[in-house]
């Protein structure tokens, strides 16, 4: 049996492909403001909006908030429900929850939303709690986030915590954080960007054999 008890999800290329609504809202946000979209707008996929835009596009303050609000007004309505759950994850919450295992959600996604998405496609059923951002962008890092969560939950002992997320954000928020992070590769990011990972896994069906501890 693994030892981890408690598991942190991450939302976005983890749980669904969030992508379509996310390329959406940020083309539509540099539309609206006259500005270029960079190469390629996958790379708004995984990093909080506030270092997206700066990073990709060159914003400053001033504009990086403009686009920040552009983005959510068509988030809100539209780009949340640009969405799909991935082929597998059902099942694989499903055995999770049924063998005891304490299940969160830790998006870097504003919570507002990230709740709105799992109660739409019927994920919230399994999650203890959902923990997300905050709109007023204090508590984006996935650090910031991952701590929220277990602050929340008063989980104190982290030795049975595990995140389990598909990018680099993950992996480093869960190291600053003291607990390991399994990588998924059904997501957005490659292996060589989750090389870190303390484990990893192709398939939902994989990774609840691992966190079963039956790999």
């Amino acid at each position: 049996m693994s030892r981890y008890r408690v598991l942190l999800f991450d939302l976005d290329g983890t749980l669904t492909d969030s992508a379509p609504g996310i390329v959406n809202c940020a083309r539509y946000a540099l539309a609206e403001m006259g500005l270029p979209e960079p190469e390629d707008l996958m790379c708004f996929v995984g990093p909080p909006l506030y270092v997206s835009f700066p990073k990709f596009c060159g914003l400053d303050e001033a504009q990086t908030k403009e686009a920040i609000r552009l983005y959510r007004e068509r988030y809100a309505t539209i780009g949340l429900f640009e969405n799909g759950v991935y082929p597998g994850i059902p099942e694989m919450l499903m055995r999770l929850k049924n063998s005891g295992k304490r299940l969160f959600a830790a998006t870097s996604k504003p919570e507002k939303f990230a709740r709105q998405i799992m109660d739409r496609y019927g994920l919230s059923q399994f999650f203890e709690f959902i923990g997300g951002a905050a709109l007023d962008g204090s508590r984006d890092d996935k650090n910031d986030v991952i701590d929220y969560v277990l602050e929340t939950a008063g989980i104190t002992d982290r030795s049975q915590v595990i995140m389990i997320g598909d990018r680099e954000q993950d992996v480093l928020g869960a190291e600053k954080c003291g607990i390991p992070c399994m990588g998924v590769l059904w997501g957005y990011g490659s292996r060589e960007e989750l090389s870190a990972s303390s484990l990893l896994a192709e398939t939902p069906s994989e990774a609840a054999d691992i966190l079963l501890g039956k790999e």
